[in-house]
């Protein structure tokens, strides 16, 4: 039988369903795979895929030039897209920490293992509270990953004032930290 039959055969036999699973999971999950560069999502990935295939069964309509495989890597690509969005969308909202930054918080928390990422928001948060000098200074450096020459030239100051005034928001979020 055909993909297309086989598929058409499952709407009214569910069992029938496994031989797609079967003709189409391994390539399916090299896809996935490749995409995602992990293998438990990608496994979810084909999953999720197949599931969706099956619930839209009745949907497909072969068209010239179409075929089931192709309405199949569409439907997983599609899923696949929608997971890595949902992670560059968390990822933009959590930002990595300088050592230093996970000292202070660290020491201020008692905790001995803090986590490495914190939301953005609370970190821009704290630094909401210093003057704006040091608030963009600790952004432009542990946000933004930039270092103190660049910080200088956005700024129009030396290089030497760019890493005192990092030197002293990091004093000032300290200071804040024993407060807060």
């Amino acid at each position: 039988m055909t993909d297309e039959e086989v598929l058409k055969q499952s709407i009214v036999d569910p069992k029938v369903f496994a031989i797609l699973v079967e003709r189409y999971q391994g390539a399916f999950l090299r896809k996935a795979r490749a995409m995602m560069r992990d293998h438990g999502e990608a496994e979810d990935i084909v999953q999720d895929a197949f599931v969706q295939i099956y619930l839209h069964a009745d949907s497909f309509q072969p068209i010239a030039g179409g075929s089931f495989k192709a309405w199949g890597y569409k439907i997983l690509v599609n899923r696949a897209l929608t997971v890595l969005k949902k992670k560059k969308r968390e990822l933009a909202k959590t930002a990595s920490l300088d050592p230093e930054i996970m000292e202070l918080i660290a020491d201020k928390s008692g905790l001995a293992e803090f986590e490495q990422k914190l939301d953005r928001d609370y970190l821009l948060s704290l630094f909401s509270r210093l003057p704006n000098a040091l608030a963009r200074a600790l952004e432009w450096r542990f946000i933004k990953g930039r270092d103190n020459k660049d910080l200088a030239e956005a700024e129009g100051i030396s290089e030497g004032t760019a890493k005192v005034r990092v030197h002293r928001a990091k004093q000032e979020l300290r200071n804040l930290l024993k407060v807060i």
